[in-house]
């Protein structure tokens, strides 16, 4: 298998979130956040399970980074628990939260590996939702407060800076259709809690760099949109998707301006912050899983549009289509559609779950994973002999992890965790991925 050819300097990385890896969620003076919430409460949670544990790396932390020094990256892009740093999402921080941090960056640093820190991956702490979450706009200037802490504390050590992972995903799975947390099923009565992310995102743009921090950028999820048919009403209807999981996020950060079609649905006054969030950013992040089917809706659907599967590709057992072709076509659609507004772009996130088992000769064989960021990469290269800045590509994820409402089944990892003994088994994916980064 012939991998394609990066520039010199592109930076290679893998990434992890807080909630989804560290257990010890009542110690060191954490704060409960939503999803503590969310997965105590009965029935949201696939086996009901929780992430008191996870793959604890708040204590094994040292033997995580040691697998990354092995892995050869250049970078290593985790996010910071808001509860534990502000337990109640305010006010002063907690010592032992930014103890914890400190040890665990300066780790990193001293393993030759650049950190690169998102600040919220999800975990709203529960006090901020209990006066309106990201419905609140207060929550956006509670927000940069937390940011500023941040930036104090580590900006002489971190390298790149994320505000917040994933804003559609907290807006449509957390406030609109409910299955994440907190759990609300507001439909498109959800879309302000996207602008309170953006303003969040412009405030802390201009907290960190105003505490020193350099190399900024941000993290979004992002899907090419397939219409059903070449009807003019699935054309529309992708229209509205496109607007609702990409423009709404994209267009404010890059443009300084919203899709048309969600002007109704944003907060009164929404124009006098586009320049807040409208920051200059250093990169632009995409996530990218997969691509989204749509057709025009059916009848008694309250939204302009309804979800289809794609069909005729091989799926994860996170029920995504394998779709490489489909980054590709995303890439160059930002490139055309941005132009000379469009900063470098780094891919922050892109990975497989498969049902990864350790065999009986000790490993984990995992090829459909190997084949899986095989052929991503190479639509990646594609991408980038069309014109395409991309400067850089992390892997999701280092280790496998709590995801989410599945609970522990999906496998993202390079890295199989044993959830009953803690033992980490690089996967044949974690020992390629390591000849591809140190070009042997």
């Amino acid at each position: 298998m012939q991998n394609p050819i990066f520039p010199p300097g592109f930076l290679w990385g893998v990434s992890t979130s807080a909630f989804q890896i560290e257990g010890a969620t009542s110690e060191g003076g954490r704060g409960p956040s939503i999803w503590d919430t969310f997965t105590a409460t009965e029935g949201k949670i696939a086996r009901g399970e929780r992430a008191n544990v996870a793959a604890d790396h708040y204590h094994r932390y040292p033997e995580d980074i040691a697998l990354m020094a092995e892995l050869g990256v250049g970078a290593y892009r985790m996010s910071i628990a808001w509860p534990r740093i502000q337990p109640d999402g305010r006010g002063a921080p907690n010592p032992e939260g930014l103890g914890f941090y400190d040890k665990l960056i300066d780790a990193v640093c001293e393993a030759g590996i650049a950190p690169a820190v998102t600040l919220y991956h999800w975990d709203t702490p529960q006090a901020i939702e209990d006066e309106g979450g990201w419905l609140a706009r207060a929550t956006a200037d509670r927000f940069a407060e937390y940011a500023h802490i941040l930036g104090e504390r580590f900006a002489d050590r971190v390298k790149l800076w994320i505000p917040l992972n994933e804003p559609m995903v907290m807006s449509i799975f957390g406030y609109a259709i409910g299955e994440y947390a907190p759990g609300k099923t507001l439909l498109l009565d959800a879309v302000p809690t996207a602008h309170h992310q953006n303003l969040a995102h412009g405030l802390a743009v201009q907290a960190l760099r105003a505490a020193g921090a350099t190399n900024i950028g941000t993290a979004n999820n992002h899907s090419p949109i397939w219409p059903g048919d070449d009807s003019p009403e699935d054309a529309q209807a992708a229209e509205w998707l496109d607007a609702l999981l990409n423009r709404l996020y994209a267009d404010p950060v890059l443009l300084g301006s919203y899709p048309e079609q969600l002007h109704a649905h944003l907060p009164a006054g929404f124009v006098d912050d586009l320049p807040t969030i409208a920051q200059p950013l250093d990169f632009y992040g995409i996530n990218y899983y997969e691509p989204q089917g749509v057709a025009k809706p059916s009848p008694g659907n309250p939204l302009p549009f309804d979800l289809r599967p794609i069909e005729g590709y091989p799926m994860t057992t996170n029920d995504s289509p394998i779709v490489p072709h489909a980054l590709r076509e995303l890439l160059l659609d930002f490139h055309h559609r941005y132009r000379d507004k469009l900063p470098p772009i780094q891919i922050t996130e892109n990975g497989c779950s498969f049902a990864d088992e350790v065999a009986e000769d000790g490993g984990v064989h995992d090829p459909e994973r190997i084949d899986f960021l095989h052929s991503h990469l190479v639509a990646l290269r594609e991408a980038m002999d069309a014109g395409v800045d991309v400067r850089g590509y992390f892997c999701w994820s280092l280790m496998d992890n709590f995801e989410w409402s599945k609970g522990y089944a999906p496998r993202f990892g390079l890295v199989h965790v044993d959830y009953e003994t803690l033992r980490r088994t690089p996967k044949d994916s974690f020992h390629w991925y390591r000849k591809l980064v140190r070009d042997e």
